[in-house]
């Protein structure tokens, strides 16, 4: 398969609110081989319902079936896939890098080159707070690899379909 065939896709689904749902979609998923590369979850504007947002990979036969297989599940509101969509994505990295008399300097730099923000300072660390698609998260974290890091905890995609309504700031859709 070449990368076309097999790429990642996010999907959002709009659930039932309900204690099991998440088990019954996860389930799904490990029952038929299919891999949940990221997962986010949370309750929207309606606390009956909440937002879950996944990240898998398969070529487009693979991706329908999981579709359809979610669509049959009675607490599963809608299922959109965003993969080549106009979206706003985001990922948040919290990571702990060491910090030390030599590199502070440097790693402040880096975290203003990329517009991130140190959110705890230690005896010898910056816990460290980024957000942006996956590119950026993941070149923010090879950045730091050198320097020492201690800790990384990362959300993976979360993902809002464009609002195509309206003009962008720009005056372009």
């Amino acid at each position: 398969m070449d990368n076309q065939d097999n790429q990642h896709h996010i999907l959002s689904l709009i659930v039932d609110n309900e204690p099991g749902v998440l088990a019954r979609i996860a389930g799904l998923f490990s029952g038929r081989g299919f891999n949940i590369e990221s997962l986010c979850v949370a309750e929207t504007t309606d606390p009956a319902v909440s937002r879950i947002t996944l990240v898998t990979s398969g070529n487009m036969a693979v991706i329908e079936q999981i579709k359809k297989q979610l669509n049959k599940l009675v607490n599963v509101i809608k299922v959109k896939d965003f993969t080549g969509s106009k979206c706003v994505q985001r990922e948040l990295l919290l990571i702990r890098v060491k910090a030390d008399a030599q590199n502070r300097a440097e790693i402040l730099r880096m975290v203003d080159i990329f517009r991130a923000r140190v959110v705890d300072v230690g005896n010898s660390s910056y816990t460290i707070e980024v957000t942006g698609d996956e590119g950026k998260v993941t070149a923010f974290l090879n950045l730091l690899k050198p320097l020492g890091i201690q800790e990384v905890a990362r959300t993976g995609a979360i993902a809002m379909a464009r609002d195509i309504s309206k003009e962008g700031r720009n005056g372009k859709n």
